[in-house]
């Protein structure tokens, strides 16, 4: 069985569209940078306030990647609104944390976010390659 990469999946979606949110404008820059070059309309937030500004703006992306770890909202948090307010009712979201308890990857299953990605032992370009794949699986 031949393993397709990234861009073979990205190819294959008819939509593009992925919201990161993550308090690190730094890290914000490296990754909407790796999904621009996989094909990928990237749009970022930096707090969850501006994260829900895009979303109520019409934005609709086919994943959320979302940092557990910030102000004001945590990703928990954050994700509950997102959830309520119905605001990205067919994105895949994914923790994209630094964050490694076993008690807070079980939390995050339990609210339904569909992938978690540990920032410190995944390179961005892996972060891509997860992504899709947890995007693949959650989609079929």
């Amino acid at each position: 069985m031949v393993k397709e990469n990234a861009n073979d999946i990205i190819t294959r979606m008819d939509a593009k569209k992925i919201l990161i949110i993550d308090d690190d404008t730094f890290l914000l820059g490296i990754y909407s940078v790796k999904f621009q070059k996989s094909g990928f309309e990237v749009k970022v937030a930096a707090a969850g306030s501006e994260a829900f500004a895009i979303l109520k703006g019409g934005y609709a992306p086919d994943i959320i990647l979302l940092d557990l770890v910030m102000p004001i909202l945590d990703g928990f948090a954050v994700y509950e609104n997102i959830k309520k307010e119905n605001l990205a009712p067919l994105a895949v979201t994914i923790m994209l944390t630094n964050q490694g308890l076993s008690s807070d990857i079980q939390r995050a299953k339990e609210l339904g976010i569909q992938g978690y990605i540990i920032k410190a032992t995944t390179i961005p370009a892996e972060v891509v390659s997860e992504a899709l794949d947890i995007f693949a699986k959650n989609t079929k």
